[in-house]
């Protein structure tokens, strides 16, 4: 059986990115290895084996096109609320909360935020399938 391990997103600007995840999810460098012409930054922390690979194209100047076909990222909190607040107080503007239900039935309580890149993150509370 196959293992995620990893999501990879290109970013600008190291510094900028590696502090937004940081602040954001608790994400720390666990690897870095500098090519010639890029640099992978890999991110995690102690509650998830899965990574965030970061790479920095060098020469790299322009935003670059996220293009319609990417959605987000997801990472489930125990406390979405004080998520939500932390985040705002760290200056990061998440979206406001919102909830979801299917048949009836509530599914999950979940806010958006974006990296500096734009890419979009859904921060969802632990419970039902969002654990």
């Amino acid at each position: 059986m196959a293992k995620v391990i990893h999501t990879m997103i290109r970013v600008l600007d190291e510094a900028r990115s590696i502090e937004f995840y940081e602040k954001a999810f608790g994400l720390k460098i666990a690897d870095r290895f500098d090519f010639d012409g890029f640099t992978l930054i890999y991110l995690s922390n102690a509650e998830a084996t899965h990574e965030v690979e970061l790479t920095v194209n060098k020469g790299q100047s322009e935003p670059y096109d996220l293009g319609n076909g990417y959605g987000h990222v997801a990472v489930s909190v125990a406390d979405l609320a004080a998520e939500h607040e932390r985040m705002k107080a760290a200056g990061l503007s998440p979206k406001d909360i919102k909830e979801i239900s299917h048949d009836g039935k509530p599914l999950g309580r979940f806010f958006f935020i974006e990296d500096p890149d734009g890419y979009k993150i859904e921060v969802l509370e632990r419970r039902g399938r969002f654990q």
